[in-house]
């Protein structure tokens, strides 16, 4: 049985992780900005336990990360929320997972939700300071961050994980992705015995694929950390 905090869990590819851990008989603790959408969506019984606040505010994720905290250090970490209009998706996409990483005891495992879109993000981090960044920067910039975690602890894997254009709220009910394919890969990344790789994947259904170059590259990465810092204050150790 594992302790696996998921973010963004109240409707779509974070729902659908979160009962799916549980159902496996996993200890999961869900992130939600709004508490009601759990009740509505048949209350908090089944989980370990809920933290609330709204990853657009650096406040608030500062929050989420006490919240978390009182439960001890995760085996698992899903970075799963997620939102695609402006200007709040450089903080949810990017600085939310950057910050709770940075402020959390370090976990098991860490998931960061990529896309493909992350292909043709800018490296331009300017973007970053000034809260102009698209969603496909913000998809770039976070699979970078994976990837340079991925060897940075000892004891900590770190993963990306493209769902696909999956049916949820953000992706519309036309996309053509099988949306418990996108999740199942969460799941598998947060609880299998074995993954190969081990650490630094970038995951499409189970399978592995090349990220963009950029989110590669070791220099870009180095500098989105500095420019990650720069914003919330927060070093990684």
């Amino acid at each position: 049985m594992a302790l696996i905090l998921v973010t963004g869990a109240s409707s779509g590819l974070g729902r659908g992780t979160a009962n799916a851990l549980a159902d496996d008989g996993h200890e999961v603790v869900v992130h939600v900005r709004n508490p009601a959408r759990l009740a509505d969506a048949g209350g908090t019984t089944r989980w370990k336990g809920v933290v609330t606040g709204d990853l657009a505010d650096t406040d608030e994720i500062t929050g989420v990360a006490r919240q978390a905290g009182t439960y001890g250090r995760f085996d698992a970490v899903v970075h799963n929320a997620g939102v695609m209009n402006q200007p709040q998706q450089a903080t949810v996409n990017v600085v939310a997972p950057y910050l709770l990483t940075g402020l959390m005891d370090k976990p098991g495992r860490l998931i960061y939700l990529s896309s493909s879109m992350h292909r043709t993000g800018s490296t331009d981090l300017r973007r970053l300071a000034i809260g102009d960044a698209s969603y496909d920067d913000t998809k770039l910039w976070v699979t970078a961050l994976a990837l340079a975690l991925a060897f940075r602890w000892r004891g900590t894997s770190s993963q990306a994980v493209d769902p696909g254009w999956v049916p949820t709220r953000m992706g519309g009910p036309g996309a053509p992705d099988d949306l418990a394919a996108g999740w199942r890969t969460q799941t598998w990344l947060a609880t299998a015995p074995e993954v190969t790789p081990a650490t630094g994947g970038y995951w499409y259904h189970r399978q592995t694929q090349s990220s963009a170059p950029a989110a590669q590259d070791q220099d870009f990465q180095a500098c989105l950390i500095s420019a990650l810092e720069a914003r919330t204050g927060t070093r990684l150790d």
